[in-house]
């Protein structure tokens, strides 16, 4: 099981349909929806922040940076 998790939520985050922890059976499950989270986070939110993702052997964990 591969856990995916949100480090923190922003006001957008907890207005949007995601959930801020996931799991999946396989990493590749994973990795796929934490790349597509990432990819609609940074398009369609305020863009205040910036979302991406590291990754361990049980967890992804999408992080958000300040945008500049």
């Amino acid at each position: 099981m591969i856990t995916l998790k949100m480090e923190k939520e922003c006001g957008c985050f907890k207005k949007s349909s995601f959930n801020a922890e996931q799991t999946f059976t396989t990493k590749g499950e994973a990795l796929q929806s934490a790349k597509g989270m990432c990819e609609d986070m940074n398009e369609t939110f305020c863009q205040k922040h910036k979302f991406n993702f590291e990754q361990n052997e049980n967890e992804i964990i999408i992080k958000m940076e300040r945008n500049k």
